[in-house]
């Protein structure tokens, strides 16, 4: 172990992946699986909201499903159980494949069972539409592995991540990014901020800790572990990179990240629009 940790995003932050995935498998697998065709131009517009260009941007896949199908209860059609399924996202130690096949299992409440199989469903859809998308669309935002190799020589780099594992494998190894990482927390490790915490157990000192990413649970993480934060803003990604390389790690190493931090949290709340 080094004396420095970088965490790091996946989607929409090392990985140019997040509109796409969301476009194009999300957002289309929600309206299949609960057979919404009849609203699917507003629905799929709100869901695009919630999970890119709001403060909710890059929420848990299952509390974003939440969020959007008690919309749709409300405005458009009744959805079956989604009391069930909005409690389970709020109290859950995990939100995960496994976890919601478990929390279905167990659901004593006929609709709330059926609604949590379907959010099973419709997140095994998502990994298999993911699985398909070109690869000329899942692709690193340039200056990524130029900021993971500079992160590497001077700090460990563990991807801290709520997307699948095996996506977040097959992406990375593809273009040659995990050579740059020392651990992989995914989706099935817990939250971001549970995987910081574990890290931190292994010794490091939380000054000495960065987590990099572009989604307010991304500084939640980092701010509920004591660590720095340092974001990778929408639609200037490759600068946020090159800062992050020439500008970011600097900092880190001279213990000089204190009012920095206040900058970079006040251009990243302007970015998302707050």
């Amino acid at each position: 172990m080094k004396q420095y940790l970088v965490c790091v995003d996946s989607d929409g932050c090392a990985m140019d992946t997040m509109n796409c995935k969301h476009f194009h498998c999300f957002g289309p697998c929600m309206v299949t699986e609960w057979q919404l065709e009849e609203w699917k131009e507003p629905i799929l517009q709100r869901w695009n909201e919630i999970n890119l260009f709001q403060m909710t941007r890059g929420i848990n896949r299952f509390k974003g499903l939440a969020m959007a199908l008690q919309e749709i209860d409300k405005h458009y059609t009744p959805i079956e159980g989604i009391a069930a399924l909005a409690d389970w996202t709020k109290h859950a130690p995990a939100l995960s494949n496994d976890a919601v096949a478990k929390a279905a299992e167990e659901c004593k409440d006929p609709s709330g069972k059926r609604c949590l199989e379907k959010a099973l469903s419709w997140s095994k859809a998502v990994n298999a539409a993911i699985v398909a998308l070109p690869e000329e669309v899942k692709v690193p935002f340039k200056g990524a592995k130029e900021g993971l190799t500079a992160a590497k020589q001077v700090a460990d780099v563990a991807v801290v991540s709520s997307a699948n594992r095996d996506a977040v494998v097959e992406e990375w190894g593809r273009h040659g990014l995990l050579e740059y990482t020392d651990e992989l927390l995914t989706q099935d490790r817990g939250s971001k901020a549970h995987c910081i915490a574990a890290m931190l157990k292994k010794g490091y000192d939380p000054a000495c800790v960065v987590m990099v990413g572009d989604a307010p649970g991304d500084c939640d993480a980092a701010e509920k572990n004591g660590v720095w934060f340092f974001p990778i803003l929408v639609n200037k990604e490759s600068d946020s990179w090159e800062e992050f390389r020439s500008v970011a790690l600097p900092h880190l190493q001279k213990g000089t990240f204190d009012e920095y931090q206040v900058q970079k949290k006040k251009e990243f709340l302007t970015n998302l629009g707050e």
